[in-house]
């Protein structure tokens, strides 16, 4: 029997991670012979773990919370997207040893509200957040058109860095949560951790029209996050959470180490009605 080529995640708590049971069905789908594996890996053992990875023949690599900007350091070439988000959550050995580091929630994003039906050319974006998830996506939605990209953020001054690190890619305004009265956008992007603690950004009622469409990119596999029950409590038109794009970002990393692209809808699908996930998408 042909042995199995070997991928993982690693991340700190990875208990609750859903790509074992994603890359199982896409390689179910595919016909590819791969076994992966979620690891609990520390920052401080990541890189023992790597090249523990390596010495067991692993061909490719997930990093997740709290090792993507530790992985972006570790990679030998990083792709452009990777190198302007300075986190790497995708890993593939080349075959000449070493590893390229690429950055695939951008694209994962991307990919879900184009498969919503959320056409991003000549939208007006607010992105909520500055830190590494904003960073992840802020070129991949310049890429598909969008008309203008503000972000809103507490700390004005990692607003700042933000819109320097991508000047090249887009203008980037930069806006205080006080200046968003009066303001209304087409698409609102959540991108801070709040959700995971329970809260929601804080913005004023105002800033939706009847078309907005607000996407968290987090997601909660138990209800719906505060996030999109604040959207959908203002009206959006659709309110989403990440599960769309966690599928789509792990479809890419699977063309990345396989050169073959599954489709994400059964799968996205199985995980909603299996009841990994709680709670509709669109609101």
């Amino acid at each position: 029997m042909t042995k199995s080529d070997l991928y993982a995640v690693f991340g700190q708590p990875i208990g609750h991670s859903l790509s074992p049971i994603i890359h199982k069905t896409f390689a179910e789908q595919t016909g590819q012979n791969l076994l992966y594996q979620a690891r609990e890996v520390g920052l401080e053992h990541f890189t023992e773990a790597l090249a523990r990875f390596v010495a067991e023949g692993g061909r490719g690599l997930n990093c997740t919370v709290p090792l993507k900007e530790l992985a972006w350091r570790q990679a030998d070439v990083l792709t452009p997207r990777a190198r302007l988000s300075g986190a790497v959550n995708t890993l593939i050995r080349q075959a000449e040893g070493g590893w390229l580091g690429d950055n695939t929630d951008g694209v994962g994003l991307c990919q879900d509200l184009t498969q919503q039906g959320v056409m991003l050319a000549g939208k007006r974006l607010l992105i909520i957040g500055a830190g590494g998830a904003a960073r992840g996506i802020v070129q991949p939605l310049a890429e598909a058109g969008v008309a203008s990209i503000a972000v809103v953020n507490r700390t004005r001054d990692k607003a700042v860095r933000l819109a320097e690190t991508f000047q090249a890619v887009t203008a980037l305004e930069v806006l205080d949560f006080a200046e968003l009265d009066g303001r209304t956008f087409d698409v609102l992007i959540n991108a801070t951790s709040l959700s995971l603690s329970g809260e929601a950004p804080p913005l004023p009622a105002g800033c939706l029209h009847v078309s907005s469409i607000c996407y968290d990119l987090a997601y909660n596999l138990k209800a719906p996050t505060p996030f999109v029950r604040w959207a959908r409590m203002q009206g959006a038109a659709y309110s989403l959470d990440g599960i769309g794009m966690l599928v789509a970002q792990a479809a890419e990393a699977f063309y990345l180490w396989r050169g073959i692209r599954p489709d994400t809808r059964p799968v996205l699908a199985s995980l909603i009605g299996a009841g990994q996930v709680v709670g509709e998408r669109v609101g």
